[in-house]
């Protein structure tokens, strides 16, 4: 290639939030590869600190700093790229480099866009323009208007007939976008989605039409290709990224699928895009009539998916072809014999299901629609689709063995979940054939076509014949139905009355054993070696042999949720490339597709499947690897050691046996009283009775945590008798197996932590953080600082000596975590995880030192020699912030407490804490300048608390609104303000008006108690503030921090450093 650019921008998408997530690590990972390959000099821009794409292996500079078109301008300066790549870092990258285009910046420094040109970028995102292209090729469109204003809207929609659709345009995630039944709807949908963006689209809603995707790549030369089509298990009205999803295409007739096909070719021409693009169609189940509702110009959650889904390195080949290849040129790097130009061809079906985490937020709706509220997703494979639901249900983690034959899953009312679906809509149609009603009936409620409802019914049965086998041995080929129907041995052990060893040995028995089948891509029409593998019951022979004697499984992470996301990834990935330098053979097994650890080419095998018991078994089996690594991929791998070790498999690392003392409290708490290691107060759960006794002899406040559980699920802080008694029935429902202790809050206490590496028992490397949160926080969602800045000397020397104990006492080997409070000189444990822990990509990363590099090399017994200790004195500061998505699940109310809420993490370096803090927080949407705060400071002594502050701000010129108690306060301590009124009230001036107008840019608003349950006024603002994309502090440090920080830092004065530059 002659014109290469010798240097090019990338724009990463910035932390993991709901409808942008991991697929960008993935996407823009791919696409450094592919540009290093060329020789091209690489500059990424991302904040999110916990990716595989912020490592220093791939790109030649990273900024972590906010993707906004201010810094972006600023790095571009800077480092003067000649090329920018927009389509690899979501709609955050998108939006942000068509905002650098039309304020000419591009043009000023001389950056060329690479890939689709952005006049083509805008055809597809802005609705009016998107029409009249496609009108141009008679390509059908969903009837519809774009509108700038709430009465417009209204009129529009009027025009139309309800029901309508509301769209906004340059959105992700379906944000901002719902069915509108009535006038009073589209008002109240309209005002919030204007408070995004400047125009909403009004749309015909096409109700039971199927909908359709496909993924089209075409180059500069006009060669274009289909690489996958998918198929949504739901009808329309649905977002496809809260739709189970089938791919390829089950429904859709030969002529249907070709039509589409012929569509999309056709539209991405005339669009004139190049690099890779997703097209969504609606289609009439009866007609073959059809409407384009959108074009992705960019890699999307799709893309990924396909990629996966047929081997094809989608990401790769388009960042090849925004460098001016052509499909031609561009070798297949999976299958190593074709081109990019070979359209995939598939003998399996995958099925995407989506992860939910709805229990977490309080007054949260669960019903599912066209706006996004997912937090991850699972990809199962299989010869059959039954077989592949059930699998990925199973694959959630959701406490479900399947589609049926389980314990939790009851549905109180199966027409209306049928009808108006919530995230539990897929165990509510076997529940509606069990309840007698017919596939028709239950396809007029749903519109799901009937195919899929067969399919189910035939799952249905199966469990019906399974329940008649009684106490005689069940028969073969009864077992063999089950089993290629996708059944667990768990599942059929619950409806045979007997264990999941039982049925194991039965199975063996009979000789009935999974086959691990390769995804070729080209459905063995030509020789392709691919290391993509899954199990099948729906063959007979393997695809491969298993010969390796010198290999290590380490077990991915999952589907990302609340509490277990990208970090896990990073740990793993790493994790692998050391191993890979130490000469073993390695072997993956995880199942989501968004992650670079299911990349083809980050190990030797990778096993596209199950962590479950009998899958890991499975695989061991066959592969007899040296041993299993189950301290990277989170709490799900670590869930399944004691399991394993007692099954006879070699974990490599620490022992089950220690694990289990960390993860039992009882066993835990005890081993610290042995020890004389202060804790908090705590006891164990017989009785609600015994509950309340201790709360009234330790005193309120009390925290309630179950065992072996991650990201604080269903650990509350009660303050009264009535909340604990809601609490403790809300704990126990969600680890019956495992005690459920009750221990001593601690009020206004420092929460500390520790990540570690120890070799047999001796530590190795460690960083302690302070969080910028009192206790009380999750420390998921709590602001992290390395190195600590307001932590007594003698407090961090106290914590070292813990560690050294406890990891002598458990003989810790590998990597490890532990959580602290600390008042005053007193140190007490909270927890410890013998595991990698979500803060380890942070700190490696801010010591330039690998955490899992070093862990690996310990687990895998080689000598590590001690760190020098001069590494951890920084002349920076590093600062980790949460990212929140409570803008999409509405009704959930945006505050802080024990258990978990945000969806992703972002970390900046700066010469100071402030200027580390303000990146950060910039980074995960808090905006500069501020001018007019609203304030409503909770109880007496977090107004008095937050005075100084107030003080501080009033110098700044900041002007003030404040509501009844807040107000008077401010008044008696002669502080300017402006009276609103709550809420509720109804009187004028009202605090709502001022929120839905755009007159606030700040809301600092502290909460009463530890969990306000009710629908106060307080919660009204809150929500308010969310819903209008108003920045929001609940918690008093932070807000207090961020005033300080404020009051001698101007975004100016935010240094444009590389973490080369810093480190």
């Amino acid at each position: 290639m002659n014109n290469l650019p010798d240097k090019v921008i990338i724009l990463g998408s910035s932390a993991l939030k709901i409808g942008e997530a991991g697929e960008f690590d993935y996407s823009g990972s791919q696409a450094i590869k592919a540009l290093k390959e060329e020789g091209v000099n690489t500059i990424l821009m991302n904040p999110n600190i916990a990716t595989i794409q912020t490592s220093d292996h791939l790109a030649d500079q990273v900024y972590f700093l906010p993707v906004t078109p201010y810094f972006v301008e600023q790095v571009i300066q800077k480092e003067k790229p000649d090329g920018i790549l927009l389509g690899f870092g979501g709609q955050t990258a998108l939006n942000c480099g068509l905002e650098l285009e039309k304020s000419g910046v591009l043009a000023r420094y001389g950056v060329r866009v690479l890939g689709t040109p952005v006049d083509a970028i805008l055809n597809t995102e802005d609705r009016n323009l998107f029409i009249a292209k496609l009108n141009q090729i008679n390509v059908k469109t969903a009837r519809s208007f774009a509108v700038t204003g709430v009465t417009e809207a209204i009129q529009k929609a009027g025009e139309i007939g309800f029901p309508v659709m509301i769209r906004i345009a340059f959105a992700l995630g379906g944000l901002g976008s719902g069915l509108c039944r009535n006038e009073q709807e589209v008002r109240e949908l309209a005002q919030k989605a204007l408070s995004y963006t400047n125009q909403i689209l009004i749309e015909e809603y096409l109700l039971g039409w199927k909908e359709v995707e496909y993924e089209i790549v075409r180059d500069q030369y006009d060669n274009c290709l289909s690489v996958c089509n998918m198929e949504n298990f739901d009808p329309m009205g649905i977002h496809t990224g809260e739709s189970i999803v089938v791919a390829p295409s089950q429904t859709l007739s030969n002529s249907e699928y070709h039509k589409l096909r012929e569509i999309a070719i056709r539209t991405v021409r005339h669009m004139g895009i190049i690099g890779e693009c997703n097209i969504q169609y609606a289609l009439d189940p009866y007609s073959e009539d059809y409407r384009v509702i959108e074009i992705n110009a960019r890699l999307s959650r799709s893309s990924a998916l396909a990629s996966k889904a047929t081997g094809y390195p989608l990401a790769h080949v388009a960042a090849k072809l925004a460098l001016g290849y052509s499909l031609t040129e561009v070798a297949n790097s999976i299958t190593k014999v074709t081109k990019a130009s070979f359209e995939p061809a598939l003998d399996y079906l995958v099925v995407k299901i989506p992860r939910w985490d709805l229990k977490k937020f309080k007054q949260v709706s669960k019903r599912i629609g066209s706006g996004m509220k997912s937090v991850g997703e699972i990809m199962a494979i299989g010869r059959k689709f039954e077989e592949a639901l059930q699998k990925g249900l199973r694959m959630l983690e959701i406490g479900a063995s399947g589609l049926v034959l389980n314990k939790q899953f009851g549905v109180a009312d199966i027409k209306k979940e049928l009808a108006e679906p919530t995230d539990q809509r897929i165990f509510a149609i076997p529940a509606a054939i069990k309840a007698g009603l017919t596939v028709d009936e239950i396809h007029d409620l749903t519109h799901i076509d009937k195919w899929f409802l067969f399919k189910i019914k035939n799952i249905v049965d199966i469990e019906k014949w399974l329940s008649r086998v009684g106490e005689q041995r069940c028969p073969k080929d009864l077992l063999e139905d089950a089993k290629q129907h996708g059944f667990s041995d768990e599942q059929i052990s619950r409806v045979l009355e007997t264990t999941e060893a039982q049925v194991r040995e039965l199975r063996q028995a009979y000789g009935l054993t999974p086959k691990v089948k390769q995804i070729d891509t080209l459905a063995a029409e030509y020789p392709a070696q691919t290391n993509y593998l899954y199990l099948t019951y729906n063959g007979t022979e393997d695809d491969l042999g298993f010969l390796e004697r010198n290999s290590v499984m380490v077990l991915g992470g999952g589907a990302y949720r609340i509490g277990s996301s990208v970090e896990f990834d990073w740990c793993c990935v790493n994790s692998v490339m050391a191993l890979k330098e130490l000469n073993y053979q390695t072997i993956m097994v995880n199942y989501n597709p968004e992650t670079v650890s299911t990349d083809y080419d980050e190990c030797d095998k990778l096993y596209f499947d199950e962590l479950s018991y009998e899958t890991v078994l499975d695989i061991y089996e066959k592969e007899k690897p040296i041993g299993v690594i189950v301290s990277m991929g989170g709490q799900i791998p670590n869930n399944l050691a004691l399991k394993l070790d007692k099954a006879g498999v070699k974990l490599l690392g620490t022992s089950a046996r220690s694990i289990d003392n960390a993860e039992d409290r009882h066993k835990f708490s005890k081993l610290l009283d042995e020890l004389g290691i202060d804790q908090p107060e705590w006891k164990e759960l017989s009785s609600v009775q015994d509950a309340i006794q201790f709360a009234r002899d330790v005193g309120y406040p009390v925290l309630v945590r179950p065992s072996y559980v991650l990201s604080g699920a269903a650990m509350s802080v009660a303050s009264t008798n009535a909340e604990l008694e809601k609490f403790l029935t809300k704990a126990s429902d969600i680890s019956s197996d495992y005690p459920v202790v009750i221990s001593k809050f601690i009020e206004n206490a420092k929460e500390i932590e520790i990540d570690a590496v120890a070799q047999e028992g001796e530590l190795l490397v460690y960083a302690i953080s302070e969080h910028v949160e009192n206790a009380g926080v999750h420390s998921g969602d709590a602001t992290m600082v390395l190195p600590p800045q307001r932590t007594y000397l003698e407090t961090t020397r106290r914590i070292k000596k813990i560690a050294r104990q406890l990891a002598r006492a458990l003989k810790i080997n590998g990597p490890f975590n532990m959580q602290f409070v600390a008042k005053g000189n007193a140190v007490k444990v909270i927890e410890l995880n013998l595991r990698a822990s979500r803060s380890f990509p942070f700190v490696s990363k801010i010591f330039k030192v690998n955490f899992i590099d070093i862990a690996t090399r310990v687990i895998m017994g080689h000598h590590v020699p001690k760190i020098d200790r001069s590494v951890f004195d920084l002349e920076y500061v590093g600062v980790k912030a949460p990212q929140f998505s409570f803008t999409r699940l509405i009704g959930a109310d945006p505050t802080l407490g024990v258990e978990m809420a945000s969806t992703g993490e972002v970390g900046c370096l700066g010469d100071d804490f402030e200027e580390a803090f303000l990146k950060a927080l910039l980074s995960v949407g808090y905006k500069l300048p501020v001018k007019n705060i609203l304030l409503s400071t909770g109880p007496i002594e977090s107004k008095a608390e937050f005075l100084h502050s107030t003080r501080l701000l009033e110098k700044m010129g900041m002007n003030f609104y404040a509501t009844g108690g807040t107000a008077k306060f401010m008044q008696a301590n002669d502080l300017p303000v402006t009276k609103l009124n709550w809420p509720l009230s109804n009187k004028e001036p009202n605090v709502n008006d001022y929120l839905e107008n755009g007159k606030i840019d700040l809301v600092i608003n502290i909460p009463k108690n530890y969990q306000e349950e009710e629908l106060t006024n307080d919660y009204i603002i809150r929500r308010k503030a969310v819903d209008f994309a108003i920045p929001l502090f609940t918690n008093l440090q932070l807000a207090r921090r961020f005033v300080e920080a404020i009051s001698h830092k101007s975004i100016k004065d935010l240094q444009i450093k590389s973490w080369k530059e810093h480190v």
